[in-house]
């Protein structure tokens, strides 16, 4: 039976998380330290890359969910994704951690996350406390690209404090806030198909561990259902209705030129450049996954 992305052989991503269990208690020593909790996720995939026990982990401390890559996901699904985060009580922003868009608000609405704490402090004049928040997000989500461009912003000064664990380290970036990094690594949720999937097709997942061709048919099926458009005006076919992937990626293929000598089309070189493209952005802004399917 066909998946929601259309391909009736999907493959099926297998993965190697190694053990939650250091990550977990050394998290848990350093979420008493904080006063809120910084969760990056990628705009396209904003379930897919999480962390499925962060609410546990964090001990639902306050949060503030940044939507990075914002700029190569659909603007509407990620306004809709923002509403999804406020309903959970948490504040959320769309952004893109390489180049800080959407990021200079970010002060003022942690101190919206925070306004009854930070009462609290000031009617016990403690009103320049510092607030404290650990970031946390799975690999190659963009926790780096955040960190160090709130640095640059702030100039930072980097330095181990007393009463956390030695190695962990506190960033000062101004506005009276200092960021916590995860100390250990947090994995998505590897026992779900589609989340790998959704993973592989923005390049989370190192493509040498996938088939390339069968992750291309899936990407196919799922934008000749949602985005039928895009594809269209991309590579100039009149319309995807009603056909198959394999039959999409041919005329593709045929469109760009990529058929090799005895007329066999170039599946591999296609496939490549069509993911390339989408995870360029050229395919239009694409998100594959929305609210209302949690």
């Amino acid at each position: 039976m066909a998946n929601e992305f259309g391909n009736e052989n999907a493959q099926n991503i297998h993965w190697y998380p190694g053990h939650m269990t250091k990550t977990r208690r050394r998290m848990a020593d350093c979420i008493k330290l904080v006063d809120g909790v910084v969760e990056i996720t990628d705009a396209r995939i904003p379930m897919s890359s999480r962390n499925p026990e962060i609410d546990e982990i964090t001990s639902n401390r306050p949060r503030i969910v940044l939507l990075n890559k914002a700029d190569v996901a659909d603007s509407a699904s990620t306004s809709r994704w923002i509403d999804y985060f406020t309903q959970k009580g948490a504040r959320a922003i769309a952004c893109d951690c390489k180049t800080g868009k959407g990021l200079n608000n970010f002060s003022a609405e942690v101190r919206k996350l925070l306004a009854d704490k930070i009462a609290v402090w000031e009617s016990k004049g403690m009103g320049g406390r510092s607030i404290k928040l650990m970031v946390v997000g799975i690999p190659n989500v963009g926790k780096s690209s955040f960190i160090n461009r709130m640095c640059k912003v702030g100039k930072a000064k980097v330095a181990d404090r007393p009463g956390v664990t030695r190695g962990n380290q506190w960033f000062t970036i101004g506005g009276g806030i200092e960021l916590l990094d995860t100390p250990g690594v947090l994995w998505p949720k590897f026992d779900d198909m589609e989340v790998g999937r959704k993973l592989a097709f923005t390049g989370a997942v190192k493509d040498a561990v996938v088939d390339i061709e069968t992750l291309c048919l899936d990407l196919l099926g799922y934008m000749s259902r949602y985005y039928p458009e895009r594809l269209c005006e991309r590579y100039k076919l009149d319309s995807v209705e009603g056909m198959a992937p394999l039959e999409i990626m041919e005329a593709v293929a045929k469109k760009r030129g990529m058929i090799m000598r005895g007329g066999d089309y170039d599946y591999e070189r296609v496939s490549v450049m069509l993911l390339d493209e989408y995870r360029g952005g050229k395919l239009g802004k694409i998100t594959l996954e929305q609210p209302d399917e949690y």
